[in-house]
């Protein structure tokens, strides 16, 4: 199956409108948290060049300014292509991937950040 008929299956199993992001749109990704579990992915609304998502691996988001790289898109799978499939859920979704776990929310608050 391809990632794009994936992501429009995720979409539709949770409820979200399919919202692609442009490849050239940046992501900000912590990338040397990327090996640790679980994996996790949140969307603000796009702005600026950016399509929203911010990824990061383990329990907790570091709110140092450091933290997340800028990345375009369309390089998210070398990095992470097991989240790639859910990064077309529209803004204000999260996402949490460990081995044997999925979980996937809608969160209000990330509209109104």
């Amino acid at each position: 199956m391809n990632s794009s008929l994936s992501a429009k299956h995720i979409c539709a199993r949770y409820g979200s409108l399919y919202s692609p992001p442009d490849p050239s749109q940046k992501v900000g990704v912590a990338l040397s948290t990327l090996r640790e579990l679980p994996l996790n992915a949140l969307r603000h609304r796009p702005e600026s060049g950016t399509c929203g998502w911010y990824i990061w691996g383990g329990p907790a988001m570091s709110e140092d300014e450091e933290f997340f790289q800028s990345l375009h898109f369309a390089h998210l799978g070398e990095y992470c292509p097991s989240l790639v499939p859910f990064l077309s859920l529209a803004p204000g979704w999260r996402v949490l991937l460990a081995p044997g776990q999925t979980e996937v929310w809608f969160d209000i608050a990330l509209l109104n950040a």
